[in-house]
């Protein structure tokens, strides 16, 4: 029953956090917690929790980064 709570908070925290920020330190720093909450669980279903949360969170925040809309001042939508 543990297990099904945790699952419950990180998920409630992932959908809290998804896509918050346009900026890409914002969006880095959503990620790596998304991605550390991720690793984790994987990481405890694995044995190793604490591992799952540094390489969830490196990719996590690899990928928020990577994701950041432009900021493209010239471009009108045309």
């Amino acid at each position: 029953m543990i297990r099904a709570g945790q699952v419950l908070i990180v998920a409630t925290l992932a959908i809290a956090t998804a896509a918050c920020g346009e900026r890409p330190v914002d969006r880095a720093l959503t990620g790596g917690a998304i991605g550390a909450g991720g690793g984790a669980l994987v990481g405890a279903a694995a044995g190793n929790p604490v591992a799952g949360a540094v390489v969830g969170g490196l990719g996590g925040a690899a990928i928020g980064a990577a994701t950041a809309p432009r900021n493209d001042y010239y471009y009108d939508g045309y």
